[in-house]
């Protein structure tokens, strides 16, 4: 099983081509929505969500993966869930760079005090980071300051920020996924 978390485009019609592509790894792919716009009520919605997935699956290892904002949550909800992580260019910033876009951007900072104290040391190695060196609305090489210590990052010299092909990921992210 992978769930799936789009970004703050829910409606991109780039989430219905990455979950067929996510198909080649593993026919189970769940996509979950959620508002974007009311992160502490996100967090609530994923964590329940994502519990009642994993409940209603007997895959040995799931994986949840989502690109920008649904990275963000997928790093932090596959953490509290158990389940292992693949991030396409994370939002890591978003109570920075969703002023204006969302009703309350302060929250996500409120989250990341409130979530597991240094939890990226407590999940190493069980998240694969995938940077697009041509995003053009983060500063990837940002996030990999922040992730590298703890993740494998690799470098995509093709996709831009919303990730539309992540064809030749598949294969890493099935045995990331597989790994014991």
């Amino acid at each position: 099983m992978i769930i799936y978390l789009h970004g703050f485009d829910s409606t991109s019609p780039g989430n219905h081509e990455k979950v067929m592509q996510l198909q080649f790894i593993d026919p189970d792919v769940r996509f979950l929505s959620y508002s974007t716009r009311h992160p502490k009520h996100d967090m609530q919605h994923l964590l329940k969500e994502v519990s009642k997935q994993i409940e209603m699956s007997d895959d040995k290892h799931p994986l949840i993966c989502g690109v920008g904002l649904g990275g963000y949550w997928s790093e932090r909800i596959g953490f509290l869930s158990g389940l292992k992580q693949v991030v396409f260019n994370p939002n890591l910033f978003p109570q920075e760079n969703m002023e204006g876009r969302i009703d309350r951007p302060e929250e996500y900072a409120d989250i990341g005090t409130k979530c597991v104290e240094d939890f990226r040391s407590k999940n190493a190695g069980r998240c694969l980071v995938i940077l697009s060196k041509n995003d053009d609305v983060l500063d990837n090489s940002r996030s990999e300051d922040a992730l590298s210590a703890y993740y494998d990052v690799v470098w995509d010299d093709a996709q831009s920020h919303k990730f539309k092909s992540i064809s030749h990921h598949l294969q890493a992210m099935k045995a990331f996924k597989e790994q014991a």
